[in-house]
């Protein structure tokens, strides 16, 4: 057997041993879309994610082989919406990269009972991706264009669990927290203070930090006392504005 051929077969085994221990859990929470690309999103998943790369959670490999994502894209992108980079959504912001995208969300290790904040909707795949792994997800967008279309998204696709609120994400959503989880998908120069406090002990969170070309991502992890803080990969998002920009402009 060719070593494409195993690999092909390796994804689908994984896919497959996904579905079958958790149907029941994601009966009503499949999204609808209005076109099959079905096709598309698997070959992005053999091709991009695994077991090439080094996305190995059976459950968020088989939540990007479902979720669409050209749902989230601008008509004018959708012929691109499975190739691995970002895409522009408008006002300056982009959707992730597919790998992007499932790399953070595994490093969340994501439960199906957990509460997740996100700080960043852009255009409202990271959380619809979220939203099928675990029971609920609070997410934020400064742009308000872009938080009333995200939601208006995810509600015509049936993401009932998910939560969007147009703000700053800087403090956070005090009033929903604890969050067994946070990610952020816009990049401050220092981790804010209010999302280390809003995480709940033994949470994890993931992290752009730092400027133009020399950001990283920041997995914390919340024991106790201590946040436990270990940088993961180089990356390149869009700077976190609001409190942040101001606070790092003060610097």
């Amino acid at each position: 057997m060719g070593a494409a051929v195993r690999r092909h077969v390796a994804v689908l085994l994984l896919l497959s041993a996904a579905g079958a221990c958790d149907s029941r859990q994601r009966a009503h929470r499949e999204p609808r879309s209005t076109a099959d690309h079905t096709a598309a999103r698997r070959q992005m998943v053999e091709r991009q994610l695994a077991p090439g790369r080094d996305i190995r959670d059976a459950n968020v490999l088989r939540v990007m082989a479902t979720v669409p994502r050209h749902e989230f894209v601008p008509e004018s992108e959708r012929a691109h919406a499975y190739e691995d980079r970002p895409l522009p959504i408008g006002h300056d912001q982009t959707i992730s990269q597919p790998y992007i995208v499932a790399f953070m969300t595994e490093q969340l290790a994501p439960k199906p009972a957990d509460r997740v904040l996100e700080i960043g909707t852009g255009s409202g795949y990271q959380a619809a991706v979220l939203a099928m792994l675990v029971a609920e997800v609070y997410t934020i967008e400064i742009v308000e264009p872009l938080a009333r279309d995200a939601e208006a998204t995810l509600r015509r696709l049936g993401y009932e669990n998910v939560f969007v609120r147009a703000g700053d994400g800087y403090r956070g959503w005090p009033e929903a927290a604890p969050f067994d989880a946070i990610i952020v998908t816009c990049a401050p120069d220092h981790v804010p203070q209010p999302l280390v406090d809003q995480l709940r002990i033994g949470g994890r969170m993931i992290i752009p930090v730092g400027e133009g070309g020399t950001q990283s991502l920041v997995l914390l992890e919340k024991q106790g006392e201590n946040v436990v803080r270990t940088a993961v990969l180089p990356v390149r998002f869009v700077p976190m504005t609001g409190e942040a920009e101001t606070r790092r402009d003060a610097r």
